[in-house]
């Protein structure tokens, strides 16, 4: 019933289409490899299989979807290991339509966080019941890619953070794309959690 229901809200918009579904992790593994589509959203709970082990293994290549794991409570233990096996954010199962559809929207375009003040949240948790190691990269980055990488963890897009630093978008993505490259993260979901993970970013801060 919810895969349905699922379908019925993302196929009634005219730029989004439904190529596939999955009832088991592995399942959703094999679909995705067939249809190859832009964005997953994957049950964190899943028979077989559960989603963390099916996202580990859909992005276990260089390219892959954008994977969104949808769950009952944004807390669950199950949310932030997901994210930090790569999926790029996370949908409450009791969401409204237009959120799931912006949510499906705003992934697919990569240029912000998804809920950003979940997955700080998320990743500041982690950090207080984990001492953060101080990573190479950290030394690495240039002034401007650290300040870059603070106000990607604010959930802000390109052009805000063009805006906020008087520099052009396309700068910014030059930035941004540097940053992942540094931290070794597959999107900026990654690379937040990274920042918290090291210390690089104190939660609270």
């Amino acid at each position: 019933m919810v895969r349905t229901a699922l379908r019925v809200i993302l196929d009634a918009e005219p730029d989004l289409e439904v190529v596939g579904e999955a009832a088991t992790g592995a399942e959703a593994v094999s679909v995705v490899r067939e249809s190859r589509p832009d964005v997953v959203l994957m049950d964190v709970r899943m028979p077989e299989i559960d989603g963390i082990q099916a996202t580990r293994q859909i992005l276990s290549g260089p390219e892959g979807p954008r994977i969104v794991v949808v769950t009952t409570f944004e807390n669950d233990a199950y949310v932030y290991d997901a994210l930090r096996v790569g999926a790029a954010g996370f949908l409450l199962k009791r969401a409204a339509p237009e959120e799931l559809v912006s949510a499906v929207r705003l992934v697919a375009s990569s240029d912000s966080l998804l809920y950003p003040a979940a997955v700080r949240g998320l990743a500041a948790e982690h950090a207080r019941r984990n001492p953060p190691t101080a990573p190479a990269w950290a030394d690495r980055l240039t002034d401007r890619e650290a300040e870059v990488l603070r106000r990607m963890a604010k959930g802000l897009t390109n052009a805000e953070i063009a805006e906020g630093m008087g520099v052009g978008p396309a700068t910014v993505k030059t930035h941004v794309a540097s940053v992942l490259a540094k931290t070794g993260a597959r999107d900026r979901t990654q690379a937040v959690i990274a920042a918290y993970e090291s210390g690089f970013i104190r939660p609270n801060l």
